[in-house]
């Protein structure tokens, strides 16, 4: 098991779905207030607006939420959200990045720093860690979408620089700068995708065991928890011998 997208997927599979939902949609309706306030309330004139209401839709997220999160941009007396990065890192000396929506700066460093504290790992200084990273465009398809060969030959053809195929899926990446041309290219070959974001895509992963990556999934859980927090990144890896033992 490696990066974040596999635990995303085992938090599901527990259940509390109409809360994470509910979170989700939170999350989701704050990226697209900001990505609207930033540049026009159009997403075929905003970029940034239309990758954030298409991720919405691919969520199920009913129209009237997403108009409502877009038409908040321009409300005099609304929320003024300020994206924050913080870093720091988890059990293990695992690398962690925690991206934020915030609206009080000072609550939200606070929260992160005690999230941090008391799941064994510790906030870095600015930059502390995401040197271990590359900012790249990520592109998740279904299994439906295609068998491995096929996604294949649509990611090379639209220019993408890698694909990861499991039972969950396909997870395209591209660089930071091309994820609209190419998540577009996708589209036309393979139809619409389950999400396309920028991300923090690990260099290289770090081993954990059991009882550090059950303290590990602890603290991204709590992290992913927080109102403020949109995304956590991490660059740790665990052997199934391991994941066993963390479920049983």
């Amino acid at each position: 098991m490696a990066g974040h997208s596999q635990f995303k997927n085992i938090m599901h599979r527990k259940g509390r779905q109409d809360a994470v939902r509910s979170k989700l949609f939170s999350k989701l309706s704050k990226e697209i207030t900001v990505a609207a306030k930033m540049g026009a309330p159009d997403p075929d004139m905003n970029p940034r607006l239309r990758l954030a209401v298409n991720n919405a839709k691919s969520q199920s997220m009913p129209k009237d939420n997403i108009q409502r999160a877009i038409n908040k941009a321009s409300d005099a007396g609304g929320e003024n959200y300020e994206e924050v990065r913080y870093e720091g890192y988890g059990p293990g000396g695992v690398a962690v990045i925690v991206e934020a929506l915030t609206d009080n700066r000072n609550r939200t460093a606070a929260n992160v720093r005690a999230t941090f504290s008391k799941n064994g790992g510790a906030l870095g200084e600015s930059n502390s860690v995401s040197f271990m990273f590359d900012r790249v465009g990520e592109i998740v398809y279904k299994p439906e979408a295609g068998d491995a060969d096929k996604v294949m030959e649509a990611a090379i053809e639209a220019g993408a620089d890698d694909v990861e195929t499991d039972e969950n899926g396909h997870t395209i990446y591209c660089t930071f700068e091309a994820i609209g041309d190419v998540s577009t290219a996708l589209e036309a070959a393979l139809g619409e995708a389950e999400s396309v974001n920028p991300v923090f895509k690990p260099q290289t992963l770090t081993p954990v065991d059991a009882d550090k990556g059950s303290t590990l999934m602890k603290l991204i859980a709590a992290l992913e928890d927080d109102d403020d927090v949109q995304n956590v990144y991490a660059n740790f890896e665990m052997s199934d011998e391991d994941m066993a033992k963390m479920a049983s």
